[in-house]
Order: structure tokens, then sequence, then C-alpha cells
């Protein structure tokens, strides 16, 4: 069984704090993830977005029974944005989690999605053993992410794509945590 998750750390970078999700995302959180650029490499965010689906994302992302922790990556402490992107840790069965991270196309090619997953892997705040992460194929900057940031490539699947309305290929990684 997986347990729920209770407490959320805050997280620091150079550039970046790693907070907890709050309802005044929602406005940066829909401009960004109503983006193609942003929700057509990932497996959940719709296009177009619908109304309300902002505001859905963060009162899951609170609810104190959620089994994902989501943090805002915030950059207004080194001139950025308050919202640049999101990054999320599932908790799976057997110590494992799953994961996923999207940036602002304003942000991309920064290190900053590099910066945001080596602090999860650093402080790694649900004592995972094992993470996993899964990018699309036509995805080869988060797969570069993922393997700069010590990720093996396990194979190759495929998964439905919300945005795309298809299946996808994707590459699948493995992080050993101990």
């Amino acid at each position: 069984m997986i347990e729920p998750i209770r407490a959320q750390p805050t997280l620091e970078t150079s550039r970046l704090v790693l907070r907890p999700i709050r309802k005044s995302d929602a406005g940066l959180i829909g401009l960004y993830a109503g983006d193609i650029r942003v929700s057509g490499p990932t497996r959940s965010i719709p296009h177009p977005l619908p109304p309300g689906a902002p505001e859905a994302f963060i009162e899951q992302a609170q609810n104190p029974a959620r089994v994902e922790d989501v943090w805002i990556l915030d950059g207004s402490g080194a001139d950025l944005a308050e919202v640049v992107g999101v990054i999320g840790l599932k908790r799976l069965d057997r110590r494992q989690g799953e994961l996923g991270y999207w940036l602002a196309p304003a942000y991309w090619s920064m290190g900053l999605a590099r910066e945001a997953v080596q602090a999860l892997i650093i402080v790694n705040p649900q004592a995972s053993k094992t993470m996993f992460a899964e990018v699309f194929q036509d995805n080869a900057r988060s797969a570069r992410v993922l393997s700069d940031m010590g990720f093996t490539y396990l194979g190759d699947a495929e998964t439905y794509c919300v945005a795309r309305k298809t299946m996808v290929a994707t590459w699948t990684y493995l992080r050993n945590m101990e």
C-alpha cells in the first residue's frame, strides 16, 4: 500500500526555490501549461487547457491524502519569474518514486531543470530507494538532464499523451538512490 505524503520540504538551489504550490500560482501555471510546447511533452496536461485546470491541479497537489509532492520552481530570488516550472515526485510502492517536470519555454536551456532534479536527488524527500522517469523520445533535452543526473536508461515503451491525443514513444530511466 502506498502511504499518503504528509510533509513537503522547501528546497533551495543557487537560482531556484522549490516550494509547495500555492493558489496564487494558478495564473502562471495556466499560462505556461496552456502552451503546446509545455503540454505536448507531458503525459497528462491537455491542450487546449480547459478552464479551471490549473486550480484543479493545485487543489490535488495540496490534498493531504495525495501520493505526489509537487513543487513550484520559483526563480524570483534570481530575477526570474515566480513560477518558471513545476517538478513532481510521485510515491510508488516499495520505496520507489516517479519524477516528472516541465519548464516554461522562456527558461529552457538555462540549466534550471538540472538544478531542480539535482535538488530532489540530494534531499530525496520521500526516502526513495529508486527514482524512475520517463521522457518522450522526441524530447532529447529532458533525456540529457536525466542521464546527466545519474539516471540509467532502462528501455523503450510508449504512453498516451493527452495533449497530442495519441500514443507516444518513450524512454524510461532509473536512478538508484542508495
